[in-house]
This record gives structure tokens, sequence and C-alpha cells, in this order.
């Protein structure tokens, strides 16, 4: 008896890892659609975006100032972390 209880615990201990494992994969692979990286790319600069193009990495969003100016943001994917190009 014992050692059917034994092993049952064991086994819930193992199907508890695999399904918090599938969760953080799961998690992590989310990646930032293009309306969010146009949010994002507008919170850093204000002005009207003119285009946005999509690399295996990263969005860049071309959006065009009021003086102006024309800035290219590199949003990343993954993290949504915004870089001037």
């Amino acid at each position: 008896m014992r050692v059917l209880l034994i092993l049952n615990f064991f086994a819930c201990i193992c199907f508890a890892n695999t399904l918090q494992a599938n969760t953080i994969t799961k998690v992590n692979s989310v990646e930032i659609s293009k309306k969010k990286a146009v949010v994002l790319a507008k919170e850093t600069t204000d002005g009207t975006t003119l285009k946005i193009t999509e690399k295996i990495n990263f969005y860049t969003v071309r959006i065009l100032k009021s003086d102006g100016h024309i800035v290219d943001l590199k949003i990343n994917k993954k993290t949504g972390e915004v870089k001037k190009d």
C-alpha cells in the first residue's frame, strides 16, 4: 500500500512539472502584434505612422514627426523594446 502511495506521489509531481514547463514555454513564445508595435512606437515619438515593416525578430515603424522629420523605430517582437534606427 505504501509503495502505491509513493509511486502515485511521484507521478503527480512529474505531471505537475510537465504542465509548468509547458506553460512557461507558451508564455515566452507570445509575440507583440503590429498594432501593439505602433502603440509602443507612438509612446516614444509623436507623429503620424507612415509604414510598418515586419522582419523576423522586430518591426520597423516609420513615423512622420510634426517638424517634417521621418524617424524609423525598431520594436523587438518578443520584448517590446523600442530602438531608434
